[in-house]
């Protein structure tokens, strides 16, 4: 894949684990805004339902992202995912059509 690569994820978390979901995600923003390649990184909360995030985020290329999945911060949470999250994240990537 060339050029920008666009992720969307979209986070579950368990019922009663909001608060939790929230900080965690929340201690991801530092570290992954200031890896190489990454244009922004930016998480959202649902207004109707708060158990409910997403993370949008621009890469400058596949490999910039795919460094970012293998990244120590990342890894911890992916460590702490079956305990707080009522699902897999979904991940899904995205270019943008001039």
């Amino acid at each position: 894949m060339d050029g920008i690569v666009t992720v969307i994820a979209h986070i579950r978390a368990k019922p009663g684990q909001e608060s939790r979901v929230r900080q965690v995600l929340e201690k991801l923003l530092v570290p992954t805004r200031a890896e190489a390649g990454c244009i922004n990184y930016d998480l959202h909360q649902s207004q109707t339902d708060p158990i409910l995030f997403v993370f949008y985020e621009n890469w400058k290329s596949e490999a910039d992202l795919e460094a970012h999945a293998r990244s120590v911060h990342i890894q911890s949470f992916r460590k702490l995912a079956d305990e707080i999250l009522a699902e897999s994240v979904e991940i899904t990537k995205w270019k943008a059509i001039p």
